[in-house]
């Protein structure tokens, strides 16, 4: 049985280690420290070579990704879309928009199925329900909106969590308004970087999903300083006036 090699190993590669591993799948760890090209001379023809680093880290790990791996990777990230592994000359990846949580110390929370789509979508929806995680495989031409989804809840979470603290339920239920209007910004933001224009409410309908998953869930954390600049500058590139998450920003210190 070929291996899966797992690029980064905390606590959400962890969790898909585990589940390949449970599959009977040998699971070979790649660490900061690693020489990749090494790894992948003992290890040409891997099942899979799945991504699991940061979002910050995403694009500095493409680049290193020896050649042979190039047609195996597996991608995680949040914030993710088809430019971030199209600038790496990577074609056909596995990627899934995963659903579920796992922080130190606690077991994996799952919020709504993870949607999966690539050559090895079968394997990781395998590995995923083999120990106890939702997970479905979705056809590859509705992987964008998959991903988008995951990105409007991730972004507007965090960003107008900054402003009002508390649960995405309260964020949704309570301060709609601006949830709402957060939500239309990061789209526009989203449809210009991933080229495509996407029906609003089918994408709000997708992402209260997801907050009727897990309605306890806190509307902020440690990276929304950091999302709201990175969407703030893709709006300056774009030219969008996004006045809602410029507010936010300004209040926040982080912009001018």
């Amino acid at each position: 049985m070929n291996p899966l090699v797992l690029v980064g190993v905390g606590e959400m590669g962890g969790t898909f280690a585990k589940a390949f591993l449970r599959r009977g799948v040998p699971v070979y760890p790649a660490l900061r420290s690693s020489d990749l090209d090494a790894l992948a001379a003992r290890l040409p023809e891997p099942s899979l070579v799945l991504v699991t680093v940061g979002e910050t880290d995403l694009h500095a790990t493409l680049a290193s990704l020896p050649g042979p791996w190039r047609d195996r990777v597996g991608l995680i990230q949040n914030e993710l879309l088809p430019r971030d592994w199209r600038a790496h000359a990577i074609v056909d990846p596995t990627v899934a928009a995963v659903w579920f949580e796992k922080k130190p110390g606690q077991d994996v929370k799952v919020l709504t199925p993870t949607p999966v789509a690539g050559p090895g979508a079968p394997a990781v929806v395998d590995a995923l329900q083999s120990i106890g995680i939702d997970a479905v495989r979705i056809a590859d031409a509705d992987l964008l909106q998959a991903l988008v989804v995951k990105n409007v809840y991730i972004l507007v979470s965090n960003i107008a969590g900054l402003k009002t603290g508390g649960t995405v339920d309260e964020l949704w239920r309570i301060h709609n308004d601006l949830a709402m209007g957060t939500a239309k910004e990061i789209l526009e933001i989203q449809q210009w970087l991933s080229a495509t224009e996407f029906d609003r409410e089918a994408v709000i309908e997708r992402v209260l999903a997801g907050v009727e998953g897990d309605p306890d869930h806190r509307a902020t954390g440690r990276s929304a300083p950091a999302r709201l600049v990175r969407a703030i500058d893709h709006a300056d590139e774009a030219g969008l006036p996004v006045p809602i998450l410029r507010s936010i920003g300004r209040d926040e210190g982080l912009i001018a």
